[in-house]
């Protein structure tokens, strides 16, 4: 599998520690694909154990989180938090709520988390966490008391400088008040714990917009770089249509992209002269699902299933879903149907047989762990407004954000010329958010 044999053994030990868990050594394999052309030329990263120690997470905390439904009936969840990596500074990353919410997910999601906040350069480690609990048809106070439940217990593994949660996945503005407000009650401190917060008590502006921002940026960057273009007329599908999905559609619509098909789990709506984005921030305004734009415009079409998004022609697509929704047969349409770039706005939603099909048919490939980074990003600025108590506006946020992601950009493609795969950013975001920490685990000694 690798072409180094100590990789190969590294590898066959983790799938025997960690059988049971397909997500995590998905992302183990990418990353340690990436890493074995480094070897060669850094012997001492076998001698000093630093990969035996990145592949086992510091600290996994699983607990039970009970909780009384509005029938009265008790309701039993698993909540997970995984502190991944805190060499580069405290554990960064998001609380997922949702029924497929295991812990060879949360390692996965932990894993990538790491890598992804050393590559932003800012001084966080990577954590990454939630439960099997869904917020879909359950009420707000079901949700509070479900919430408060959680962070009943989660509260004495977290707090600023120790392990920052945010949102992801089923955790949005109502479930991180409801977290924070009853931690900020357990620890009788106002303090910056939770980012994704509400403007109104410590959050930062332009924190929703972060994700899908930021992935707009970081392909803008990639085009320009590679190919000398931008976003300016380039047909593009966008996979999802929750906060990552729908604020990509938005940004890049305003870069002068020609969004022609957007999806929900629903199915897609599909125009190929290009989608009204006004009517799309209606439906989301409204909360209403994306079949409903049909009423709108009489020349869309609404498809099913939502991997048929995939199957449309494109100039650059953005999966911002979930893990795999893109596979190896979606990535032959794309192919098939013109696709030039393909950006991850969501975490590991290529398969590895995806990608490589990319990589093979010069396809332009920005990884999640690179190209999605812009929300942990701005939560660091989040950190930082928490800890001087002085806000910032939208517009000095965004701006810091577009460098930030530059920045990622360029440290990525750097690290790709130097393993000699100069358009495999891929491989160049995990070497160069792996060095990063190598780095620092090697200061800090063996701890």
């Amino acid at each position: 599998m690798f072409a180094s044999d100590y990789l190969n053994k590294l590898y066959k030990e983790c799938v025997g520690k960690n059988p049971n868990e397909p997500e995590f050594l998905q992302v183990v394999r990418i990353f340690l694909q990436s890493v074995d052309s480094l070897l060669p030329a850094m012997p001492q990263i076998e001698t000093s154990g630093a990969l035996e120690r990145i592949l086992e997470p510091e600290r996994t905390i699983i607990f039970r989180v009970p909780w009384v439904d509005d029938k009265g009936r008790v309701r039993v969840n698993r909540g997970f938090r995984v502190q991944y990596n805190g060499a580069v500074g405290p554990y960064k990353g998001g609380l997922r709520f949702d029924e497929a919410m295991n812990l060879s997910v949360a390692k996965f999601l932990a894993f990538e988390q790491t890598l992804k906040n050393a590559l932003t350069g800012l001084p966080l480690g990577g954590a990454k966490g939630g439960a099997d609990f869904s917020p879909k048809g359950k009420s707000d106070g079901e949700v509070m008391r479900f919430c408060q439940s959680f962070i009943s217990e989660l509260y004495r593994h977290i707090g600023a400088g120790v392990d920052v949660p945010a949102g992801d996945l089923g955790v949005g503005p109502r479930e991180i008040g409801y977290l924070f407000g009853y931690y900020k009650k357990l620890v009788n401190r106002f303090e910056g714990a939770f980012t994704g917060k509400s403007a109104s008590y410590g959050g930062s502006l332009g924190r929703p917009e972060a994700t899908g921002h930021g992935l707009c940026y970081f392909a803008e960057e990639m085009l320009r770089e590679f190919r000398g273009e931008s976003l300016a007329g380039k047909r593009v599908v966008v996979s999802g249509f929750g906060q990552v999905g729908f604020h990509p559609a938005c940004k890049g619509a305003e870069l002068g992209a020609k969004v022609v098909a957007l999806s929900e789990l629903s199915g897609v709506i599909y125009s190929p002269a290009g989608l009204d984005i006004g009517i799309v921030q209606q439906l989301k305004a409204k909360n209403e699902p994306l079949e409903a734009y049909l009423k709108e415009d009489g020349a869309a079409s609404f498809l099913t299933p939502p991997s048929a998004i995939f199957r449309l022609p494109c100039d650059v697509a953005l999966p911002c879903a979930t893990q795999n929704e893109l596979d190896l047969e979606s990535a032959k349409a794309l192919v098939a149907g013109g696709v030039r770039m393909v950006c991850e706005g969501a975490n590991m939603p290529s398969t590895p047989e995806a990608i490589e099909y990319f990589l093979e048919h010069g396809v332009l490939f920005g990884p999640g762990k690179a190209a999605n980074a812009g929300g942990v990003a701005v939560s660091c600025l989040e950190m930082t407004q928490n800890a001087t108590f002085l806000p910032w506006t939208f517009e000095e946020v965004d701006a810091k954000l577009k460098e930030i992601m530059k920045n990622i950009f360029r440290r990525s493609r750097d690290a790709a010329i130097r393993l000699g795969k100069p358009e495999n950013l891929l491989a160049g975001a995990s070497v160069a958010g792996f060095l990063k920490i190598y780095e620092a685990m090697r200061a800090q000694g063996v701890v």
